[in-house]
Order: structure tokens, then sequence, then C-alpha cells
């Protein structure tokens, strides 16, 4: 298919696996696809049950579509529901195109899309997740095969696949999840919106390390738990948060390791944000040290945005998000050592905080700004290239430690 030569559609449907992550991570792709003229459509379970989602989609003027699916599991029963329901909503609205992002609307909506003869269907891969991160042993060898293999029938129908960093492409490629005839394309990421999460300058005083994820053992939660311990034994006013929620996913942290570690006070635990901006405001030093498979992470998009140094892990996703010394620091996954080390560098020299905040901030506008890589997008979908938004940005000069 010749992306360029190809005509505008028309209607668009977008299916996500959560009604959450239509306004705060695909917003920006929303507003761009209305922007080029499009009707647009979303699909998701729990919009029912989520008025405030609702109410931003619809000022917007997109549709909007509840549908059965369950995130995590695989009960044979509830994914035929999904499907049938994803195939009866494309018969009645005939989208001339499916997006669908994360794995069961990635699964379930490209057949549906492909059993509806939807024209164009795209997939993006937003994160290869539980099933293909640690060990293949056991239940998650289980699922890692059922997983692949609906990968592989369900990309199998798709016109383009989208991912997030070029190790998962070279994964689906070598396991022949993607079949040879399939383009494939790797975008920077989902984008972080600069100027929603503009630049902030430091907090006073000692440093203080933030964490947001879902908590699970995969995104190294455990390892910034243990890490914080130790650093605490010798350094007891640096800060360590954590903000996030118990997980359903079967690699979730425990309520009572969580209640343990917030308990012997070395580590503040700030719950699920609705708006973590506030949280990386008062942060000097974003740390994620996940070996969870990642699309590439939306929270240190966030962090580089608004002028945070990085601390991650030299695993997909993560590594391209950091340059080695320069906004940041690279760790082994599961090094625990490795990452009081990283840490233990701020704390020696605070000035580090605020030269590689910047250039983390530099990076981000360079390479990850939502405009820019919405439009790349849009123009590998045969939508066109939209003009960029012009972004009221906080030039970084102004940025200094209060």
């Amino acid at each position: 298919m010749n992306a360029k030569a190809a005509k505008p559609n028309r209607r668009f449907l977008l299916v996500s696996g959560s009604s959450y992550s239509l306004v705060n991570f695909r917003g920006p792709l929303v507003r761009s696809l209305i922007k080029a003229g499009l009707e647009v459509h979303a699909a998701s379970p729990g919009l029912n049950d989520d008025p405030i989602t609702c109410r931003q989609l619809e000022s917007w003027g997109v549709i909007i579509h509840d549908i059965p699916m369950q995130r995590t599991g695989l009960n044979p029963w509830h994914d035929f529901l999904t499907l049938k329901s994803l195939y009866r909503l494309m018969n009645d609205i005939r989208p001339d195109a499916v997006l669908g992002y994360t794995i069961k609307p990635v699964v379930y909506g490209m057949l549906a899309a492909w059993l509806a003869k939807v024209p164009r269907r795209y997939a993006l891969i937003t994160g290869l997740g539980y099933a293909f991160a640690g060990e293949a042993r056991g239940k998650r060898a289980l699922v890692f095969h059922l997983v692949r293999r609906l990968y592989a029938v369900a990309l199998n129908k798709v016109d383009r696949v989208f991912f997030q960093n070029p190790d998962d492409e070279t994964l689906f490629r070598d396991l022949e999840i993607l079949h040879t005839h399939v383009p494939s394309q790797v975008l920077n990421g989902s984008g972080v919106d600069m100027a929603h999460f503009a630049a902030a300058p430091l907090p006073e005083g000692s440093p203080r390390f933030l964490l947001v994820a879902r908590l699970l053992a995969d995104k190294g939660v455990r390892q910034y738990a243990e890490a914080a311990r130790k650093i605490k034994q010798q350094h007891p006013e640096v800060v360590f948060q954590l903000a996030g929620d118990i997980d359903s996913n079967p690699d979730t942290i425990t309520q009572q390791e969580l209640a343990t570690w917030v308990g012997e006070g070395f580590l503040e635990h700030l719950g699920w944000l609705s708006d973590v901006r506030p949280a990386l405001t008062e942060s000097s030093v974003f740390v994620l040290p996940s070996y969870y498979r990642e699309g590439t992470p939306r929270s240190i998009l966030e962090a580089m945005s608004m002028g945070r140094a990085v601390i991650t892990t030299d695993a997909p996703g993560c590594r391209e998000t950091v340059i080695d010394g320069e906004n940041g620091y690279l760790v082994p996954v599961k090094d625990v050592d490795a990452l009081v080390n990283a840490m233990q560098h701020f704390i020696d020299r605070p000035a580090l905080m605020q030269t590689m905040g910047r250039r983390s901030y530099e990076i981000a506008k360079d390479k990850y700004d939502v405009h820019k890589v919405n439009a790349i997008m849009l123009e590998a979908m045969g939508i066109g290239k939209p003009e960029l938004q012009n972004m009221a940005e906080k030039p970084f000069d102004t940025i200094a430690a209060k």
C-alpha cells in the first residue's frame, strides 16, 4: 500500500483497552485526527462508568462506544464476546480505518476489522508487558505462547504495525509474529505534550527521587524500594516517593509489601495520581528501574518534558530515553547496587540534577514532542501531515532551583 497516494480516511475508529487512556494518553492523537477532518469514533470498556472521559471526548466531537473487554486475563468466553462486540460495532459504523493499541484491542480489534472488511487496519504496539517480561516458565510460558499466536494471526491482517522502540520490532520479526509482507514503523513512543507537562523549577534541598508506575514487580518497584532502604541508612534526609496502585496483574506488588516499606519509613506512597505534575514538580530525579518490555514509558517522557534527570534500565523502550551520563543514567535490570550508585551520583553532585534535567528537556523537545510523533503517524496512515501546533512553551532557561 502506498500511504502517500492513498485518499484520506473519512471515518476513523480508535480501539482502546482503557477509557482513561483515550484522553490521557491518546488525547493529542484524537485531536489531530479531528483536525484532519475525520469523523472519529472511540471504543473502550468502561466508558459508561467514566463520565469525565466521556464528556471530554464528546466535547471534541468524538462518538463513543462502550464495549465488553477485560484488560487482563485470557478467558475464552469473555474474549469471544469482545470480538463479537467489536465486529458488530464495525459493521454498524462502517469505519474506513481502525487503529487498536494494547494487546486485546490489537488482537481482537484487528480480527474484527478484518472480518468486517474495514479497508484499513493499523496496530500500535505500546509495549509487550507480562507475557514477554522475565523468563518464560510456568504460567508465563503458557501466556507467552498463546499471546504470540494471537498476535501472529491478528497482525497478519493489518496494513501497518507501529512500534515504540526498535527492540520490539526486531523481536516480532525474529519470532515471525510479524510476517515479512506486513510493513512496520518505529515511532518515538507516544510522545509527550510539552505544553501540558511544562518545564518546572527544581525543588530546594536534598534530592527527591520519584517512581510513577503500576505497582508491578516487572516495573522494578522492589529494586527501587531496596535501593531506597540502603540509601536511607546513610542519607536519611533523601526522599523516596512511589506513585501508583496495586494492580490486577499477576505480577503485582502485594499490599503487605507496600505497607512494610511505608511502615519502615524509607518510602512514601502517594497512591494513584490523576495528575502526576505536582509530584514531578516536587521531585528532583525520576526513576524507572523497569524490565517490563516497555514501549517507550510515558512516565519518563513526562518527567523529561518537565526537566527532570532520569535513572532507568538498559532495557527495551527505556534505553531509548536516556543518553547515559547526559540526561541521566542507565543501569542493568534488577541490579540494586547499580541503582544505588546512580542515585548516589546525584547525592554527591547535586548540580547534576540541574544540568541533566536541562538535557532531558532538550531531548524531549527535539525527539518526543507529541505533535511531531503524531504527524509522522498520521502521514504513515495516509491521512496527511497536519500542521504542527504552536506550543506555548516555557523556555528552559527560566528554570532554576526555587
